[in-house]
Protein backbone atom coordinates (compact mmCIF):
# COMPACT_ATOMS: atom_id res chain seq x y z
CA UNK A 1 0.00 0.00 0.00
CA UNK A 2 1.34 3.33 -1.23
CA UNK A 3 -0.15 6.03 0.83
CA UNK A 4 -0.50 9.80 -0.75
CA UNK A 5 -1.29 13.19 -0.03
CA UNK A 6 -3.07 15.85 -2.20
CA UNK A 7 -3.90 19.11 -1.10
CA UNK A 8 -6.13 21.49 -2.95
CA UNK A 9 -7.50 25.31 -2.47
CA UNK A 10 -11.29 25.79 -2.84
CA UNK A 11 -13.09 29.07 -3.84
CA UNK A 12 -16.59 29.04 -2.47
CA UNK A 13 -17.13 27.21 0.76
CA UNK A 14 -18.96 24.11 0.69
CA UNK A 15 -22.42 24.25 1.25
CA UNK A 16 -24.67 21.83 3.17
CA UNK A 17 -25.16 19.12 0.30
CA UNK A 18 -21.77 19.83 -0.91
CA UNK A 19 -20.12 18.65 2.40
CA UNK A 20 -22.36 15.50 3.07
CA UNK A 21 -21.06 14.37 -0.54
CA UNK A 22 -17.72 14.93 0.10
CA UNK A 23 -18.29 12.25 3.22
CA UNK A 24 -19.77 9.83 1.30
CA UNK A 25 -16.38 10.16 -0.79
CA UNK A 26 -14.93 9.11 2.22
CA UNK A 27 -16.58 5.43 1.64
CA UNK A 28 -14.38 4.94 -1.56
CA UNK A 29 -12.20 2.38 -1.62
CA UNK A 30 -8.65 3.75 -1.62
CA UNK A 31 -9.68 7.33 0.04
CA UNK A 32 -8.21 6.98 3.83
CA UNK A 33 -8.75 10.82 5.22
CA UNK A 34 -10.68 13.92 4.06
CA UNK A 35 -9.26 16.87 6.17
CA UNK A 36 -11.00 20.64 5.59
CA UNK A 37 -9.05 23.93 6.97
CA UNK A 38 -11.80 26.38 6.75
CA UNK A 39 -9.30 29.22 7.22
CA UNK A 40 -6.92 28.21 4.66
CA UNK A 41 -9.62 27.32 2.24
CA UNK A 42 -8.03 23.93 1.53
CA UNK A 43 -8.87 20.11 1.61
CA UNK A 44 -6.38 17.68 2.27
CA UNK A 45 -7.05 13.85 0.73
CA UNK A 46 -4.76 10.99 2.10
CA UNK A 47 -5.04 7.94 -0.39
CA UNK A 48 -4.02 4.66 -1.62
CA UNK A 49 -2.13 5.03 -4.55
CA UNK A 50 -2.50 1.53 -5.49
CA UNK A 51 -6.18 1.79 -5.69
CA UNK A 52 -6.67 5.67 -6.74
CA UNK A 53 -4.56 8.26 -8.87
CA UNK A 54 -4.66 12.37 -8.64
CA UNK A 55 -6.85 12.65 -11.06
CA UNK A 56 -9.44 10.42 -9.67
CA UNK A 57 -9.57 12.08 -6.22
CA UNK A 58 -9.75 15.43 -7.86
CA UNK A 59 -13.31 14.60 -10.39
CA UNK A 60 -14.65 12.99 -7.09
CA UNK A 61 -14.42 16.13 -5.30
CA UNK A 62 -15.31 18.01 -8.35
CA UNK A 63 -18.59 15.29 -8.69
CA UNK A 64 -19.25 15.92 -4.81
CA UNK A 65 -19.80 19.88 -5.63
CA UNK A 66 -16.47 21.38 -4.31
CA UNK A 67 -15.17 24.14 -5.87
CA UNK A 68 -11.53 23.34 -6.79
CA UNK A 69 -9.41 26.44 -7.49
CA UNK A 70 -5.85 24.72 -7.94
CA UNK A 71 -3.64 21.55 -6.23
CA UNK A 72 -1.09 22.87 -3.97
CA UNK A 73 1.94 21.62 -4.26
CA UNK A 74 3.15 19.94 -0.92
CA UNK A 75 6.85 19.43 -1.58
CA UNK A 76 9.06 21.29 -3.46
CA UNK A 77 10.60 19.71 -6.30
CA UNK A 78 14.75 19.22 -5.26
CA UNK A 79 17.02 21.90 -6.50
CA UNK A 80 19.18 20.76 -9.43
CA UNK A 81 22.63 19.80 -8.74
CA UNK A 82 24.99 21.71 -10.12
CA UNK A 83 27.47 20.78 -12.36
CA UNK A 84 31.43 21.67 -11.45
CA UNK A 85 32.86 23.76 -13.76
CA UNK A 86 36.04 21.93 -16.10
CA UNK A 87 39.25 22.08 -14.64
CA UNK A 88 41.99 24.90 -15.79
CA UNK A 89 44.95 23.45 -16.97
Amino acid sequence: MTQLDVLYRYGVPPTEASALAVARVREVYGVRRIEFDEAAKTIRVEYDATRLNEPMIHELLRRAGLDLIERVVLAAPPAPVPTPAPAAS
